[in-house]
């Protein structure tokens, strides 16, 4: 078992939480059950993958859920270029965001080779 407050990735994921409900907070009212809804839901699952994970008895565990949280940062990644085509979101927002999910991506892709054995 690992001790997820401890990681820099569940830190990261945290912030990043921050950022898209800081962003998705302006979004038309038109979009609250739409992309916002489903973005909130993608970013809290990346850092609530990994500490579920992390309570797991095994490396293979913890490496599984990890996988399922790499899928959430790929499936949010995804719902940010919809925001930035239709034109919800700043070009400093965007790459803001885009920042921090590559930096999560790169640590969660990192931690799973580590453990997945």
């Amino acid at each position: 078992m690992h001790n997820y407050k401890e990681l820099l990735v569940w830190k990261k994921a945290i912030a990043l939480a921050t950022q898209i409900y800081q962003i998705s907070g302006d979004f038309p009212d038109t979009e609250k059950f739409g992309l916002v809804s489903q973005m909130r839901r993608s970013v809290i699952s990346i850092s609530s993958n990994i500490a579920e994970g992390a309570g797991r008895r095994t490396d293979k565990e913890f490496a599984h859920f990890l996988g399922i949280s790499h899928a959430s940062v790929c499936e949010l990644e995804s719902q940010l270029h919809v925001c930035k085509e239709l034109q919800l979101v700043n070009e400093e927002d965007f790459l803001s965001v885009a920042n921090s999910l590559s930096e999560v991506q790169r640590i969660l892709f990192s931690l799973i080779r580590k453990f997945d054995n």
